[in-house]
């Protein structure tokens, strides 16, 4: 899975956005840059790195060797959880996944080197993964 190797704060603050800033469309990423097919985001959400994992290894699986495949995104925003029964107080959980924050209109994934149908089933595939709800774009 996906985790950055140094941290320089171990926990975050918690960010809670408006609707409204969580629907604005994404300005950076928003373009399929080295592949010729892409996966994009429509919706807001997080996404944990071991749902990211799961929707390249259900890619991968689908296109095979010859398809060449990008991850645009990596999750590098720790989310705490404190354990179970734990009681109220006491100070704030420890780190338990790290989270990649998507919005509308952001490229995920991206793929080259197999044709336009099987690109395509791959994507969706990698789509059905993932907490968003996401379109399949070219270039």
């Amino acid at each position: 899975m996906l985790f950055p190797k140094k941290v320089k704060h171990r926990k975050w603050q918690t960010a809670r956005l408006s609707e409204e800033k969580l629907n604005r469309p994404e300005s950076r990423g928003i373009t399929v840059a080295f592949g010729s097919f892409g996966l994009k985001a429509e919706t807001p959400s997080r996404i944990a790195a071991n749902q990211i994992e799961a929707a390249r290894r259900a890619m991968s699986r689908h296109a095979g060797k010859t398809a060449k495949i990008w991850i645009r995104i990596f999750p590098d925003r720790p989310v705490t959880q404190k354990a179970a029964e734990v009681p109220m107080g006491k100070g704030k959980g420890d780190p338990d996944r790290y989270v990649f924050e998507v919005r509308p209109g952001r490229i995920l994934f991206e793929v080259d080197g197999v044709s336009e149908e099987i690109a395509r089933e791959a994507l969706r595939k990698a789509g059905t993964k993932l907490p968003v709800k996401t379109r399949v774009v070219t270039r």
